[in-house]
């Protein structure tokens, strides 16, 4: 049988971890990427201004590639900065060169840092734009690099993550249940982008789809708000295995090829299912 592989962006920890170790479980072998090689580097994750220090999280590439190996799936564990397009030509040659074809892009990974979260009036010309270099110019040229070979082969799918601050105004301001400007802006842009491959690429065996996860108490969201923070209050939140579940269930099912274009909400769609045994309770 010919090798499935997936490529997965922001996949250090949280639903790209999740989703990298789901998709190995479903049998593809995964190209594991992110900023973060080894644990203990340093980041500034802080979303708004207040804070500039540079800290540590849990999670690196090699830990999820080794976990995907768990799962008797091959792993390539690329270093991928989404702010740096160099990183990127380098991760997909490298993927192509040692595997051949990408079968599946999950266009997980976003910006991290000051300006996600920053209200209005705070944010410069300088912020917008690094915020949507990291949440939408570089998945579409992450996405533009990897189709030509998809399109060579007749078959491919993108799954963009994205979010429901691009579809819906904040219950209230940032740091009281909302969420900031360019952040819901950046992922409103990304929004888009299913739609249009489906319709533009869909009779070429391109499939695409949003994947909403909701809330969804990741490592990073337990670091960048804590763990009761006013977004967890006013929206809850599941185990990053919802989502993660929900893509693999995307990746493989044949029911899902009807789907395509559409944004599925990962966790009614999960709930309705019984995707993930246990869950909701």
């Amino acid at each position: 049988m010919a090798r499935k592989v997936a490529f997965v962006t922001g996949a250090s920890r949280g639903i790209g971890k999740g989703s990298a170790i789901a998709l190995a479980e479903a049998g593809y072998d995964v190209v594991v990427t992110a900023r973060t090689v080894q644990e203990g580097e340093k980041y500034n994750y802080n979303p708004s201004l207040t804070h500039t220090t540079a800290q540590a999280m849990p999670g690196s590439i090699q830990i999820t590639a080794d976990e995907v190996r768990k799962r008797g799936r091959q792993a390539l564990a690329i270093r991928l900065d989404l702010l740096d397009r160099v990183s990127i030509d380098a991760a997909v040659e490298q993927a192509l060169r040692e595997w051949g074809h990408i079968d599946l892009l999950l266009n997980n990974g976003i910006y991290q840092g000051p300006g996600l979260m920053d209200r209005f009036l705070d944010l410069t010309d300088e912020l917008v734009k690094k915020v949507f270099e990291g949440n939408v110019f570089a998945q579409i040229y992450l996405t533009q690099k990897v189709l030509p070979g998809m399109l060579k082969r007749g078959q491919g799918i993108v799954i963009n993550v994205t979010s429901p601050a691009g579809v819906s105004d904040p219950p209230g301001p940032s740091g009281e249940g909302g969420w900031g400007f360019a952040y819901g802006a950046s992922k409103g842009a990304f929004h888009r982008m299913a739609g249009m491959l489906k319709v533009e690429l869909g009779t070429r065996g391109i499939r695409a789809y949003n994947l909403d996860p909701g809330l969804v108490l990741t490592e990073s969201q337990k670091v960048m708000f804590g763990e009761d923070s006013d977004l967890t209050r006013a929206h809850g939140g599941a185990p990053i295995i919802v989502p993660a579940t929900v893509i693999a269930w995307l990746a493989t099912n044949p029911e899902a090829v009807a789907m395509s274009g559409q944004t599925i909400s990962a966790q009614p769609f999960c709930a309705e299912r019984k995707l993930v045994p246990g869950w909701p309770e």
